[in-house]
């Protein structure tokens, strides 16, 4: 596990873990590391001192330089409210995941198939790039974005 010092473009800083540099690299192209204040995706990796950890447990070891106290985090508090609409938001993902197909990438090209009746109507989801989603609506097919939550990303 690694831990990373992050920021957002709005200057909030925060820490996460991931598995490897590797994870944090995939995470992060596919938008899923995000601002837990703003939600923004545009989120870089901030200045931090590396963790070493000691080899010397001996007593003639120097006394290791105090740290620094940690910097204030701003932690956001979920009002009753807001938990209520992500549960329900959840819950949408799920009845959605549950009772439709799976296409993956192929999305805009299934959708198109339904939609021309090239083939049978089903319920389906997977990824679309925006303008992949932008194209389909313009072309009247009806689709939507499902729901993702701060805590799916974990």
């Amino acid at each position: 596990m690694i831990r990373y010092a992050l920021a957002c473009e709005a200057g909030h800083t925060f820490e996460s873990w991931f598995p490897s540099s590797d994870s944090y690299d995939a995470q992060a192209a596919r938008g899923l590391v995000t601002c837990p204040v703003c939600e923004s995706r545009a989120v870089s990796k901030a200045m931090m001192a590396p963790r070493v950890a000691r080899t010397d447990r001996g007593e003639a070891a120097a006394p290791a330089p105090a740290a620094a106290p940690p910097t204030p985090q701003p932690v956001p508090m979920i009002a009753e409210p807001a938990r209520q609409m992500r549960a329900l938001l959840r819950a949408v993902r799920e009845q959605v995941m549950a009772n439709s197909e799976h296409v993956g990438a192929r999305f805009p090209e299934e959708a198109r198939k339904i939609h021309y009746g090239e083939s049978e109507e089903r319920s389906i989801y997977g990824q679309a790039s925006a303008e992949e989603a932008r194209a389909l609506i313009e072309e009247g097919i009806d689709v939507a974005p499902l729901p993702v939550l701060p805590d799916d990303r974990n």
